[in-house]
C-alpha cells in the first residue's frame, strides 16, 4: 500500500489528476452498473415468478394424471408449441418422494417438503435438475391429496439476459473509464498550462535574478490570483533591491565627504611628523578637533545606517510593550534643553500610552526635537504639545519650502539650506520608520499661523490610560 502511494506521488500532477478522474468515473460507473444489474435481475425474477404463478396446474388435473400414470424420474417431453417454456411438473409426498408428470425431475428442498406436509403454504426458490440445469420452482399444496405440486421453469432465459447485460455494462464502463481518463488528462493539461508558465517564470527568475519578468493575469480564478501575487512579490523584491542599491549609493556618497576630510587632516598630521615641520599649535588643535568631529559624524552615520538596514517588521531588535509616550516626550524635552540652553522649550503633555519599542520610540522623538533645536535661532521658542495621541513640535526656524516637504522623510535627503549643518540626513527617515512600525503616521507642515518655522506632527494610536495588567515602560 505504501509503495503504491509512493509511486502515485512520484507521478506528475497532471497524471495524478487524470488517474483521479478516471478512478472517480470508474467508481461511479461500477456503482451504476451494479445497481442496474441488480434491478434488472430482480425484474426478471419477478416476471418469472409471476409466470410460474400463472402456470399453476389445478389439483384435479394433477390427480387425474396420477391415476393414469406411474411415477417416474423423467416425465414425458411435450412438444415446444405445447410447452414453450419447458415446464417441469412433479408431485411431492410428505416424505419427499417425487412423481414427475412432465419434463425433468428437479431436486427437492426442505421448503418443498414443508409445503407437502402442510407446514408451509407455498415455496419459491431456485434448484437444479438431475442434469444440472438451473430451475426456478414454485411449490404449492395439492388439494385432496397429501402432497404438493412443484412447477419449475428453467433459468436459462434469465441467465442469458443477465449475461448479455453484464457484457454490455462492462463495455460501456470500459469505454467510459478510458474516455474519462483521456478527458481528465486533457483537462489537467489545459488547466495546468498557466501553472507551467508560472513555474517556468519562477525558474527563470531563480536562474537569472531578473525581477522585471511579469506573468499575464487574466480573470479572477485561482491561477490569475496566484499570478498577480507572484507579480506583486517580484515587484516588491525589485523595489527592495532598488532601495538597497540606492541606500548603498547614498551611503557611499555621504561617507565620502567625512572620509575625504578625515584623510586630508590625517595626511597633514602625518606629513608634519615625517618632514619635522611642526604645525602651529592652533592649527594642530583645529586639525585634531576636525578629526574628532569627522569621526563623531561617521559614528552617527554608521549607527543610522544600521538602524535603517533592519527589516521593517521581522528585524525589530526590541520588545513591543506599552510605553508612556508623555514620559518619553518629557525626557526628550529635558535632553533638548541641554543641547539648546538658550532656547525656550514649552511642553504641554497629556497622558498617552502606546504599544511600541521603547528605545526606538524615544530615539524618534529625540530626533524630532533635535531638528527643532538645530534649526531654531538663538533665543527662539519651541512648543511641544501632546494631546490624544497627536504630538506636535513647532519651531521658529527658517522653515521648509512647500515643494521640499514631500522629500523630508527620504533617506539622505537634506534641504539645500541645511547641507552646511551637521547631520546624516537619516534622522527623519528613522522617525517615519519607527512611527509607521507603531501603527502611526508622521508629517511636517508649515507653521499653522503663517509665521516662521515648521511643525512636526506625529500621530500614534493608543489610550489615555494603560491597559490593565500590562507593564508600562516609562
Amino acid at each position: 500500500m505504501n509503495g503504491a502511494v509512493a509511486r502515485l506521488r512520484s507521478l506528475p500532477l497532471r497524471s495524478r489528476l487524470a488517474l483521479l478522474v478516471a478512478a472517480a468515473v470508474a467508481i461511479a460507473v461500477a456503482a451504476s452498473a451494479g445497481a442496474c444489474w441488480f434491478i434488472v435481475r430482480g425484474a426478471l425474477y419477478d416476471s418469472l415468478d409471476n409466470s410460474l404463478q400463472q402456470n399453476r396446474v389445478s389439483s384435479t388435473t394433477v390427480l387425474q394424471q396420477l391415476e393414469g400414470t406411474r411415477c417416474r424420474a423423467q416425465g414425458p417431453s411435450l412438444p415446444e408449441e405445447v410447452n414453450p417454456f419447458k415446464l417441469s411438473i412433479q408431485v411431492i409426498d410428505p416424505q419427499g418422494v417425487t412423481c414427475t408428470l412432465i419434463g425433468s425431475g428437479v431436486e427437492v428442498a426442505g421448503s418443498d417438503i414443508a409445503v407437502a406436509d402442510g407446514r408451509s403454504p407455498q415455496a419459491l426458490h431456485n434448484t437444479k435438475s438431475e442434469a444440472g440445469t438451473e430451475y426456478r420452482v414454485l411449490t404449492y399444496p395439492l388439494e385432496g391429496y397429501k402432497g404438493a405440486v412443484s412447477v419449475a421453469r428453467p433459468l436459462t432465459e434469465v441467465n442469458d439476459t443477465l449475461s448479455d447485460l453484464t457484457l454490455v455494462l462492462a463495455l460501456v464502463a470500459g469505454v467510459g473509464v478510458v474516455g474519462a481518463g483521456a478527458a481528465g488528462l486533457w483537462v489537467a493539461r489545459t488547466g495546468l498550462r498557466p501553472v507551467d508558465e508560472l513555474t517556468g517564470t519562477v525558474e527563470h527568475v531563480a536562474r537569472t535574478e531578473d525581477l522585471t519578468v511579469r506573468i499575464p493575469a487574466d480573470g479572477d480564478d485561482e491561477i490569475a490570483r496566484l499570478s498577480r501575487s507572484f507579480n506583486a512579490m517580484t515587484a516588491a523584491l525589485a523595489n527592495s533591491q532598488e532601495r538597497q542599491a540606492q541606500l548603498i549609493a547614498d551611503a557611499g556618497h555621504e561617507l565620502r565627504t567625512p572620509l575625504t576630510s578625515l584623510r586630508t587632516n590625517i595626511e597633514l598630521l602625518a606629513r608634519s611628523e615625517e618632514t619635522g615641520r611642526a604645525i602651529p599649535a592652533e592649527d594642530r588643535k583645529a586639525l585634531l578637533a576636525s578629526v574628532k568631529a569627522q569621526m563623531t559624524e561617521l559614528s552617527a552615520l554608521i549607527g543610522d545606517l544600521q538602524e535603517l538596514s533592519r527589516p521593517d517588521e521581522s528585524g525589530r531588535s526590541g520588545k513591543v510593550e506599552v510605553v508612556a509616550l508623555h514620559t518619553v516626550v518629557r525626557t526628550a524635552i529635558d535632553r533638548a534643553r541641554l543641547r539648546g540652553p538658550e532656547l525656550t522649550i514649552e511642553g504641554q503633555l497629556a497622558p498617552w500610552y502606546v504599544r511600541a519599542e521603547a528605545p526606538a520610540l524615544e530615539r524618534a522623538v529625540v530626533n524630532v526635537l533635535d531638528n527643532a533645536v538645530k534649526f531654531s535661532p538663538p533665543g527662539g521658542r519651541i512648543d511641544v504639545r501632546l494631546d490624544r495621541g497627536e504630538l506636535t513640535v513647532r519651531d521658529r526656524g527658517p522653515g521648509i519650502p512647500e515643494d521640499e516637504l514631500p522629500h523630508v522623510f527620504d533617506r539622505f535627503w537634506r534641504s539645500p539650506s541645511a547641507r552646511s549643518l551637521p547631520g546624516s540626513g537619516l534622522g527623519l527617515s528613522i522617525v517615519a520608520r519607527t512611527v509607521q512600525q507603531a501603527g502611526g503616521a508622521a508629517e511636517l507642515r508649515p507653521a499653522p499661523d503663517g509665521g516662521p518655522g515648521t511643525m512636526a506632527v506625529i500621530r500614534l494610536p493608543g489610550a489615555p490610560t494603560p491597559p490593565p495588567g500590562d507593564p508600562t515602560t516609562a
